[in-house]
């Protein structure tokens, strides 16, 4: 016994003769039973009904994705939960959580786009939640340098479908969807996008106000160089360091107030570049007018970061924002423009001011943020104009 104690080698090969075939046969029709018995139970239970499971955007799989190297991905709905660079009224940190529970009737099984033929969720893109970047409430210049680290990281790898021939870099690269937020998380996005593309990008801005106010507009005897850094003055900070395509960029829904006594903001807003649309040039020229000009000023081929701050809307249909102006577009207004901009060359995009503790009963800002989000996610797909057929087939849509 101590001689077979001590050589385990041997001591197998005497027991070798003793498992027969038959064992390994047992053994390979065992796993062929959990294999059936796994895809039953995956058939009887993996369902989920639009008000059920774990809450994530529009039901997909989540995955943390900062901390996984080896998830791919095509599009990532990603949350910025920060709102300490506001002016007015907090609470855009609990935007990301908002959005993905409005977010619950997009499912893959009712989850088709009639403007757009498609099913996002069902196409050749890879879509995932990647959750929240774990951004700190307590340090802003912190905050800024780990959005900007977190969008570079996720933005910067290879998408789930790269790799095919003729493939541009930006083809290569995924697309994200921050949910906000305030709207200084366009900030750090267009800083990794300018790192990870090599130029600047245009930005499509839906708002009530401008954004790229001069830091010095906001009167503050205690003003240091970090308080420049706001949800008010994140497009002139960006402007300034060469991160958006001066000439191409558009604002879509103004209506905000200016500062001082005379025409100063837009005179910074004209060293900018932006083309400014109003909230009441929709009833002069309606959504075809709104679209046209949009596509006018940046074209098909021009990427573009599409930023949607959620006040664009009326208060009286979207109240759940930190900074409401009153007069804005309705929601189906909106939703008819970003349909008629499907061919815009979008490689990110954020919704923004969703701040659920000011919202309604029936939580029509979070739905209409959910539908924003929808809508961007399906032009990027469509856009993307990849799909796998049979074969591997490369189909433009």
């Amino acid at each position: 016994m101590h001689f077979l104690a001590s050589s385990p080698l041997i001591f197998l090969a005497i027991l070798a003769p003793l498992i027969g075939p038959s064992d390994a046969h047992h053994s390979a029709a065992q796993d062929v039973l959990d294999d059936e018995r796994t895809a039953e139970l995956e058939r009887k239970w993996s369902f989920e009904w639009a008000f059920s499971g774990i809450s994530t955007f529009a039901h997909l799989k989540h995955v943390k994705c900062l901390t996984r190297l080896e998830e791919r991905f095509d599009i990532a709905v990603v949350g910025a939960p920060f709102d300490t660079a506001v002016s007015y009224r907090p609470g855009a940190r609990f935007g990301p959580k908002a959005i993905r529970a409005a977010s619950a009737r997009q499912t893959t099984f009712r989850g088709f786009n009639t403007r757009a033929g498609m099913n996002p969720y069902t196409s050749w893109a890879t879509i995932l939640d990647c959750g929240d970047i774990p951004i700190t409430p307590f340090d802003n210049a912190v905050a800024l340098q780990q959005m900007t680290e977190a969008f570079q990281e996720l933005g910067s790898r290879a998408a789930a479908y790269g790799g095919h021939p003729g493939e541009t870099e930006q083809e290569r690269r995924p697309r994200l969807i921050t949910l906000g937020g305030d709207h200084s998380v366009a900030l750090p996005a267009l800083r990794a996008l300018r790192a990870i593309y090599g130029q600047p990008v245009a930005v499509l801005h839906f708002d009530a106000h401008l954004d790229t106010w001069h830091p010095a507009k906001y009167p503050d005897p205690w003003a240091s160089e970090q308080s420049q850094f706001t949800h008010g003055s994140m497009f002139w900070l960006a402007s300034n360091e060469g991160l958006i395509l001066n000439g191409s960029s558009v604002h879509a829904g103004l209506r905000t107030r200016l500062g001082g006594d005379g025409w100063g903001d837009y005179d910074d807003d004209d060293r900018q570049g932006f083309l400014r649309l109003s909230s009441d040039d929709i009833d002069e020229v309606g959504t075809a007018g709104i679209i046209s000009a949009i596509m006018g000023r940046i074209g098909a081929d021009t990427p573009v970061y599409v930023s949607v701050d959620i006040d664009v809307l009326d208060p009286g249909l979207a109240p759940g924002t930190g900074t409401p102006e009153p007069g804005g577009w309705t929601s189906r207004e909106l939703i008819r423009i970003l349909r008629g901009i499907e061919g815009l060359n979008v490689v990110g995009a954020d919704i923004v001011e969703v701040a659920p503790a000011y919202d309604n009963v029936g939580e029509s800002t979070a739905l209409a943020g959910a539908q924003v989000a929808y809508e961007i996610l399906t032009s990027m797909v469509k856009r993307g104009g990849r799909r796998e057929e049979k074969g591997g087939v490369r189909d433009e849509l």
